[in-house]
């Protein structure tokens, strides 16, 4: 007989907690959702007969032969250069072709670290800086502080373009050194003092020769622990991001990496203990004849599931209440709840839930406990000066912790508006149910989803780690796979907003044609550039044709804006560098503007163009 005891502070029952997402399907397909959608979608529509062709899950569908409908559409043309580029003065469109040309230089991508090396010998700190300043950091990086990246946001949101702050210092350190810092963070000392003897996975597990993750990574600025004072020192950061941003654009976006707040132990633990309740779903489907399904298809009866659930936790006491709460944001920031006990997997051959650790420290309990405090932190000064926060993604070791907690404060700060944005990588495999469960459980519980959309930026690393330590490679098979993913994903996000009115999406891609699509699912849906329920993203210094021709259509168009000091900047401009190799290579059609666009000028007399704003 299972005696339960009561624990303080329960918010959620264990089936709300860990079986709600598959006791119910997502379709709406029992009469009263299909009413209720219906009501709804009239309510939002102004009215009109229900097109069951426009539930959420069906992409391509819900085009109404409407002719108010079709009043209200917009088109975005981005084939002319004179829009494209009219925020700009001609020496910046003459920078922008030098730069992407020699980009596209192999020699000179590999080999940016040693030239820029020997450019500081010759130069001097000031005159490189000053170079740097006029090339690659002025293209791609805004300033070197909050104050000074003013001029360039009040300008681009002038021309209908806004900014997502992104603070993008690196130590600029060894791959020895990174490797050795991983090492030192990820292992806790329980493992040092009793190797082999838990049970843990190889994935979840650092390895040395995957231990500096800067190594076959574009675009995104990489952290590595080395102290809970440098910790603390992120997050002032942050906070200062946060506060340059609430300060210089209006409804503007910050950036942050999860991995920045602490020590990563705890992201690689959390993860495999969600991954491990995962599998365990996935087992009782299985015995009920149900896996194999899209999970929001799942549906397990809970008559069996009781039975099941309560025979194999017959043992465990008051170790269930702990799992009970297990992803309450309150308990998780309490002080007063040791984050060891809740680190829980069960364990399907002895029929028992056991700790994933045999034991941890006391520093060990502070330090996960302190990341949690820290990110609670950002949230509420995102709240206090309206802005939104968007949590980056990371390696697929680290991620499911990551959207969990990510997820978590959604639950909590997302209730009125959308403050905090989770980001979804499509090229993951299992990107399209990560996206349709969460968009559930928002729907269930009354709270703003809010995504941002990428195609992701670990793929070569997570590739080598799965080939060298021998799982599934997380990444879809190629490019045109990651391409459906995303629209898929897209798809579903769109029609739930159609629906409900509910949720917001951020698409954040250079992809001219996913752009070209989400314009006409929009037009089909009846969704307005003005409801801000739709955001389009790109970087700093790319894809203007793109960004500024959407922004003065109406439509709301964020660039991702880096800035830090010259000399901190350098490694994230190094691997911008080797991410627009390949760009630029593919990249005909933006010299091609870029060049039409100074031919005009010349032509027209409009060389010394000065943007007025």
């Amino acid at each position: 007989m299972l005696h339960v005891q009561t624990v303080p502070g329960l918010t959620r029952a264990w089936t709300e907690i860990l079986f709600k997402p598959v006791l119910s399907s997502r379709r709406l397909g029992s009469t009263s959702s299909a009413n209720q959608a219906e009501q709804q979608d009239g309510a939002c529509r102004g009215g009109g007969q229900h097109d069951p062709a426009r539930r959420p899950g069906r992409p391509g569908r819900g085009v109404r032969d409407d002719p108010a409908t079709a009043a209200n559409e917009i088109s975005v043309d981005f084939d002319q250069s004179r829009e494209a580029y009219k925020s700009k003065d001609s020496l910046e469109l003459l920078r922008s072709l030098v730069v992407f040309k020699l980009c596209s230089y192999d020699f000179l991508v590999d080999k940016n670290k040693e030239i820029m090396d020997l450019g500081k010998k010759i130069l001097g700190q000031k005159a490189f800086d000053q170079l740097m300043k006029m090339t690659f950091y002025g293209q791609f990086v805004a300033g070197e502080d909050h104050r000074a990246i003013r001029p360039l946001i009040h300008k681009n949101e002038a021309f209908g373009v806004g900014s997502v702050l992104d603070y993008s210092v690196e130590e600029d350190i060894s791959q020895e050194e990174a490797e050795q810092k991983e090492m030192d963070s990820c292992v806790s000392a329980a493992e040092k003092e009793s190797i082999g003897e838990n049970h843990r996975e190889k994935k979840y597990k650092v390895h040395k020769q995957f231990g500096d993750r800067r190594g076959g990574v574009t675009g995104a600025r990489t952290y590595l622990y080395s102290s809970e004072a440098k910790c603390d020192q992120h997050m002032e950061t942050f906070i200062k991001c946060i506060k340059a941003s609430g300060g210089s654009s209006v409804d503007g976006f910050s950036a942050i990496k999860m991995t920045a707040l602490g020590r990563p132990q705890f992201l690689l633990q959390f993860s495999e203990v969600l991954v491990k309740w995962r599998r365990f779903f996935t087992f009782l489907a299985l015995q009920q004849g149900i896996d194999g399904t899209e999970a929001l298809k799942q549906r397990l009866e809970l008559k069996q599931l009781q039975v099941k659930f309560f025979l194999f936790c017959s043992t465990l006491g008051i170790r269930i209440q702990i799992t009970i709460d297990m992803l309450d944001w309150n308990s998780l920031i309490d002080d007063r709840i040791k984050m060891s006990d809740l680190l829980v997997v069960p364990n399907i051959e002895l029929g028992e839930l056991e700790p994933l650790l045999k034991k941890f420290t006391m520093e060990e309990e502070k330090q996960m406990k302190r990341m949690l405090q820290r990110m609670d932190v950002l949230a509420k000064h995102a709240m206090e000066n309206g802005v939104r926060l968007m949590v980056d993604a990371e390696q697929t070791y680290f991620q499911p912790a990551i959207s969990r907690l990510t997820l978590e404060m959604q639950r909590i700060y997302n209730r009125k508006k959308p403050v905090i944005f989770n980001t979804y990588q499509c090229y993951l495999k299992e990107a399209y149910d990560n996206v349709t469960m969460d968009v559930e459980l928002s729907r269930r519980e009354g709270w703003h989803f809010a995504a941002k959309l990428v195609r992701g930026a670990y793929m070569h690393q997570e590739r080598e780690r799965a080939k060298e330590i021998s799982y599934e490679d997380p990444i879809n098979p190629d490019y045109e796979s990651t391409n459906r993913m995303y629209h898929r994903c897209l798809d579903y996000v769109l029609d739930e907003i159609a629906l409900h009115r509910n949720a917001n999406v951020m698409v954040a891609t250079h992809n001219e044609d996913t752009v070209k699509h989400t314009l006409s699912r929009m037009n089909e849906l009846g969704l307005l550039p003005t409801e801000n329920k739709v955001y389009f993203g790109q970087l700093l210094g790319m894809c203007d044709q793109i960004s500024f021709p959407l922004g003065q259509a109406g439509f709301p168009v964020y660039k991702y804006v880096p800035y830090g000091p010259v000399n901190e900047v350098m490694p994230y401009l190094s691997r911008r560098a080797q991410e627009n190799r390949g760009f630029m290579k593919g990249a005909q059609k933006e010299r091609e503007l870029l060049w039409k666009e100074l031919k005009r000028r010349l032509a027209s007399g409009e060389l010394l163009y000065t943007p007025m704003y």
